[in-house]
């Protein structure tokens, strides 16, 4: 028995045999013209170089795997069917397969489902497994566990990669009973964030990044909730708002108030303390991925797709 590596071209003789049970069928399959005796060649010096037998005759004109050429063709089987297409995917410029992508709840259902209409529009193939993960992008990235992170990053590595898609600017959303609501919406006088100061706050769940975000926020209004509510999403946190259970500041994709557009729900962009504004800054949402990815024109067509930011 060879220790050599196995030939790639006997595999090839290997699987149409098993595919098609007989030597002159196999030979009339191959993708390229070939005689039967080179087919019996091929797989015969498999054989020699395996030191077993793969197939046995079972009739007059058909082969059948044996237990090692079964095992060895449930390996190969799905390289050898799929290399066609795969081959007319990169002759003609088009991708199949699966993008992995991570995002926040927020951002997967206002800004990610007309990014991949437009990535389906030219590459109907591919295949986007879109997640909600707790767990930090870059870690993500940097494991290889996605290929892609959509997200607001506070710093970013120099071994990723970003590209701009989206602005977030916080609002600050209560419920339409509060009185500071009714001031928002007569415009009478201007919002002052301090006067939510003894109404119940929403956070975000403890760990979530943009639980940090809004406690910069109370912070520099000195503003100290008398109690708190937490939840994992803003669908979850504009619920508890719109049953009269506090106020929070949640992102919204600038300048899309539409977001916040709930019954029971007042927003307002979050006022800021500089003379002469009353807007606060919006937060660029990124694509991130890493700098040393190997080439992947999956990837290309996600960024070839991606907004475009109007500020």
């Amino acid at each position: 028995m060879s220790h050599e590596p196995i030939q790639l071209h006997r595999l090839e003789g290997f699987f149409w045999v098993a595919r098609t049970g007989g030597y002159a069928k196999a030979a009339r399959a191959f993708p390229y013209p070939i005689t039967q005796p080179a087919v019996h060649n091929q797989v015969k010096k498999l054989e020699d170089e395996l030191g077993v037998s793969l197939f046995e005759r079972v009739a007059k004109d058909r082969m059948a795997p044996t237990a090692a050429g079964q095992r060895l063709y449930d390996f190969v089987r799905p390289f050898y069917e799929a290399l066609p297409t795969v081959l007319r995917s990169v002759r003609g410029g088009e991708f199949g397969g699966e993008l992995r992508v991570t995002s926040t709840s927020l951002l997967l259902r206002h800004l990610v489902p007309a990014w991949i209409q437009r990535l389906h529009a030219n590459h109907p193939d591919v295949m986007v497994h879109l997640e909600e993960t707790a767990d930090d992008a870059i870690d993500l990235l940097r494991k290889g566990s996605v290929d892609l992170a959509i997200d607001h990053l506070y710093e970013v590595p120099s071994d990723i990669a970003t590209m701009p898609v989206a602005l977030v600017e916080p609002r600050v959303v209560l419920p339409a009973s509060h009185p500071e609501a009714k001031a928002i919406l007569s415009g009478k006088r201007p919002f002052e964030l301090a006067r939510l100061d003894q109404t119940p706050f929403v956070a975000y769940a403890p760990g979530q990044r943009a639980r940090d975000l809004q406690f910069m926020a109370l912070a520099q209004e000195e503003i100290t909730p008398p109690s708190m509510l937490s939840g994992t999403s803003a669908e979850v946190i504009m619920g508890f708002v719109s049953a009269g259970l506090g106020w929070s500041i949640l992102p919204a994709i600038a300048p899309d108030g539409a977001t916040f557009d709930v019954e029971g729900v007042v927003s307002a962009p979050l006022p800021i303390q500089a003379p002469g504004q009353n807007e606060g800054p919006a937060f660029e949402i990124v694509a991130a991925w890493r700098k040393n990815t190997p080439e992947n024109p999956l990837l290309d067509a996600m960024l070839e797709a991606a907004p475009k930011i109007e500020r």
